[in-house]
Formats: C-alpha cells, structure tokens, sequence
C-alpha cells in the first residue's frame, strides 16, 4: 500500500507539561543518530536550541531562532508549529 507521507517527517514533542531537561532529553532520543547535546542543568536552552537547526531533518524548516524568545517553552512552541504536520 503507497503512502504520500514523505519519509523524513520532522516531528517535535510538545513542551507542555516538561522541564527544558525533560524535553530536551526526548528530543535527544528521538533524534539519537544526530548525537545532539544531552542537555545538563548547565546547558544554555539559547545554545542548545540554535543547535536543532543543525539537523539535516529540519533543514527546509522554518525553525525559530531562540534569541527572539525569553523562554525555552515559548521557543519550543514556536519550534513544534513549524515543524508538526497540522491536525485536520
């Protein structure tokens, strides 16, 4: 049976409800082959999250860059509108 998804679908978890260390972490594991930073209670969200664009999955994405946002969370917000498929 043929699908018309494509095959490498970006897809963020949802930050609500989560500590940046927490989503950070499931971000990590979903995405392991890109080895990105295993987040610590001394990682910059700044940093961490401008690395995310590095991912070639997210490549032709429209991903935020994090020194518009005050807050991991309203970043990671902003990360999952532009990466998830809307629910129709």
């Amino acid at each position: 049976m043929a699908t018309n998804s494509p095959l490498n679908v970006a897809l963020v978890y949802d930050p609500r409800g989560h500590t940046f260390d927490s989503w950070a972490s499931l971000m990590c594991e979903l995405y392991a082959t890109q080895q990105l930073e295993i987040p610590s209670p001394q990682t910059d969200w700044h940093k961490w999250g401008n690395g995310i664009r590095a991912i070639d999955v997210f490549a032709n994405e429209a991903i935020p860059m994090t020194d518009a946002f005050n807050n991991w969370q309203d970043w990671a917000q902003e990360l999952v509108n532009a990466v998830n498929p809307s629910v129709n």
